[in-house]
């Protein structure tokens, strides 16, 4: 079972979300919505997807769960918001700096996560998979990646966690890093693009979704 980990508001990207999940179904795997303020077990579940949607009812839990993923090996995938909190996580707790999310803590110098120069919401953007990197060997060419992003990691966030082994999957114009791929985990990938828009229209799974169901069916 794949933890929805967000609200479900009925945003375009939760509906999407909804669409994949038959297909998801298809695939070998069962999804259900986990609330983050509902005082949920994250380690009873065998993937975890924390999706797009902050910041979410409880940001502290989902932190908490952030640990709980990484410490004992959990697949997950981190989307928009779900990048952002995890490098929040990482910064907070693996480096042990402080690190702050701009939108929910203001602007300031300890920002790992800040606002977009150009805001990404509702954009298209070329995303770039970096040549030899675990996200091109899934999807090796480039292609348009939906966003609805008004935040990401900073450039400096993002350099600071390449020192403890963290990679750059993909880049775009306007949204730095698109994808990071974490070291010393069986799966543990974010990007900036939202991987399950284009559901509703009937799109394929995409590869890095099926990278990630494959990492949970293992």
């Amino acid at each position: 079972m794949i933890a929805l980990l967000g609200d479900d508001r009925g945003h375009r990207s939760h509906q999407e979300l909804n669409a994949l999940r038959p297909q998801l179904a298809e695939l070998g795997v069962e999804t259900e919505w986990v609330p983050t303020d509902s005082g949920f077990e994250i380690s009873t579940y065998q993937g975890v997807w924390l999706v797009p949607g902050s910041p979410y009812a409880d940001d502290a839990a989902v932190l908490a769960a952030l640990t709980v993923v990484r410490e004992r090996g959990i697949p997950f995938l981190g989307v928009c918001g779900g990048m952002q909190y995890a490098v929040l996580e990482w910064t907070r707790n693996v480096l042990g700096s402080t690190a702050t999310h701009a939108e929910s803590d203001g602007a300031g110098e300890d920002n790992a996560v800040a606002a977009l120069a150009c805001s990404l919401y509702g954009e298209e953007r070329l995303v770039t998979p970096v040549p030899g990197t675990r996200f091109a060997g899934w999807q090796p060419e480039p292609f348009v990646g939906t966003h609805f992003c008004n935040y990401a990691p900073t450039a400096e966030a993002v350099a600071t966690l390449e020192k403890i082994g963290v990679v750059v999957g993909a880049t775009a114009d306007d949204a730095g890093a698109e994808v990071l791929e974490f070291p010393d985990h069986p799966f543990y990938v974010t990007s900036m693009f939202q991987p399950h828009i284009g559901a509703l229209a009937g799109a394929p799974v995409h590869p890095l979704v099926r990278a990630f169901v494959e990492a949970v069916a293992s």
